[in-house]
């Protein structure tokens, strides 16, 4: 029997872990599911792996649709062109505040000299008698109030200056702050930016309904079409839910998924918007872009549910995503609610 290095132990401990939790789990050997455990395992504390633990406390089993709505935020997580942008813009922050630090710093250093100096010449007119020396030390005051206004006037330019960066980066920011709650593809809010939504909703006292809405048969779409055909069938079932339900946040939940935030509406107006979504996009008839050939009738199923009063958004969601796989199992492009 070969001798294997310790690295390769931890490795083959680490291949066997990874193997054990899709198991325990029932979950498909699949790439994704892979990287997904590989995650868990070597990043135990990341929020990911807290929101699992979390989850599968009190011996629950993660299903496929867990995963994948959760992996989305481990490969958000592991984009470097995102971490690029954010350590850019955390380096800029940095540099714009030290760049005030020293300015405040020098602007104090000259305002003291200034006021020394000025002591001096008023102490030295008010000892001398003479008057060819008070000649003198008035025109020690005119020269330093001279240079005083010269250097004020160079503060003042870097201080517009400051200023002006310190705008263009605020915007930045801000810019990187709507990213960081945005979907890229559907460029509907994501799944952070509805949980923060129904956080600050909730903790307002707001009347809240909550809507889970998936895609049917879109693995089928992607396996007969392409990723490619597939993308643009979510952006264009990201409009069509956006226009069926206006001043109400519709978000791109993960992979096929949508949820949508129903506030100061009762579950019955709710109901009826929803009902308008779900003809609007069955509807549609769409077509490859290269062959104009149909693609058929694209639908979805989606849970409704009423949010009681200060209750978390894991009990409320997890109420909607029960009644979105019922209705997918009573036949699909359907609403059930409570």
């Amino acid at each position: 029997m070969a001798v294997r290095s310790s690295g390769e132990v931890e490795t083959a401990s680490l291949f066997e872990h990874v193997g054990a939790f899709l198991r325990d789990h029932r979950l498909s050997a699949t790439p994704a599911n892979y990287a997904f455990a590989y995650h868990l395992l070597t990043e135990p504390k990341s929020p990911v792996a807290r929101a699992v633990e979390a989850l599968t406390n009190g011996g629950v089993r993660l299903t496929q649709h867990d995963v994948d709505a959760m992996n989305l935020d481990v490969q958000s997580l592991s984009r470097p062109d995102a971490a690029k942008k954010a350590d850019g813009l955390v380096a800029q922050t940095q540099m714009q505040v030290e760049g005030f630090a020293d300015m405040v710093t020098a602007m104090r250093a000259e305002t003291a000299g200034f006021g020394r100096d000025l002591a001096e010449s008023a102490a030295e007119m008010s000892r001398s008698t003479d008057g060819n020396a008070g000649t003198i030390a008035a025109d020690q005051v005119a020269r330093i109030t001279a240079t005083m206004i010269e250097r004020v006037r160079t503060a003042e330019a870097r201080l517009e200056t400051a200023t002006r960066e310190a705008s263009e980066l605020r915007e930045k920011l801000e810019e990187a702050r709507d990213n960081a709650r945005r979907d890229p593809l559907t460029e509907l809010p994501n799944r952070r930016a509805f949980e923060e939504a129904y956080a600050a909703q909730a903790a307002a006292g707001a009347r809240l309904c909550i809507a889970v809405c998936d895609v049917d048969h879109f693995k089928s779409v992607n396996d007969r079409f392409g990723h490619a055909v597939g993308d643009r069938v979510l952006k264009a079932i990201g409009d069509a839910l956006s226009q069926s339900c206006p001043n109400h946040l519709v978000a791109r939940y993960g992979g096929e998924e949508f949820a949508i935030l129903f506030t100061g509406i009762t579950i019955e107006a709710a109901r009826a918007l929803m009902e308008t979504a779900l003809v609007t996009v069955a509807a549609k008839r769409y077509r490859l872009r290269e062959s104009d050939a149909p693609l058929g009738a694209i639908t979805f199923s989606a849970g409704l549910t009423h949010a009681e009063n200060h209750e978390v958004l894991g009990t409320a969601f997890h109420r909607a995503d029960r009644l979105l796989y019922a209705a997918k199992s009573a036949g699909r492009n359907r609403l059930f609610t409570e």
